[in-house]
């Protein structure tokens, strides 16, 4: 079984530890390169993604967590984590560099600021049952995916759940959606990449 590290610097990572947990996924939050070096996979959770994109930097972890991703290591990023994956970034500050693991083009803050988030259900390719309940907070707006890219999810014709190959990307938060199964997706898709290995 794979250990999950979740990228514990700034925002919503005890929520993702807490669902990981909740699925007897083995779990580590990770702070400076020695944790990464300890995982199989990588979630990085929403928060500030200019401040999350500062504390790479300032943390040492960028240049090891590019390696990592160039080497396929199974990464999930939602909302600010997905405009840290992201290839490009707009509206974002001229200092922000994504680390390019996603090909999918981002708008920061896209549907707006705090008083536009939103709740609405999504259906979620391979995802049995009732529409997933997302739950978008400042959330950023995919305006571009690249060949090879799969979009396993949309609301109003927008990509809200991409992946490409072991990289996925949420532009809503499934850790506080009291609902597992994207998590549960993504863990699987983890230990059949292990198998098959």
């Amino acid at each position: 079984m794979a250990k999950v590290g979740v990228l514990a610097l700034q925002g919503a990572f005890r929520e993702h530890r807490e669902v990981l947990e909740a699925l007897d996924v083995s779990v580590a939050e990770v702070r400076v390169p020695e944790h990464l070096s300890a995982v199989d996979a990588l979630v990085i959770p929403g928060g500030e993604s200019t401040t999350m994109t500062r504390l790479l930097d300032t943390s040492g972890l960028r240049a090891p967590l590019s390696e990592r991703l160039r080497d396929g290591m199974p990464t999930f990023g939602t909302c600010a984590g997905l405009i840290l994956l992201a290839a490009e970034v707009r509206d974002g500050r001229s200092d922000q560099v994504p680390l390019g693991a996603l090909p999918v083009t981002v708008r920061r803050n896209g549907y707006g600021r705090q008083r536009d988030s939103f709740e609405t259900g999504i259906t979620v390719v391979g995802l049995a049952g009732a529409p997933f309940p997302g739950v978008f907070i400042r959330a950023p707006v995919v305006e571009f995916v690249a060949a090879g890219v799969e979009v396993l999810a949309a609301h109003d014709g927008r990509p809200v759940l991409v992946r490409h190959g072991r990289v996925w990307g949420a532009t809503f938060h499934p850790e506080l959606s009291g609902d597992l199964r994207i998590h549960q997706q993504f863990v699987q898709s983890i230990n059949t990449a292990e198998g098959e290995s």
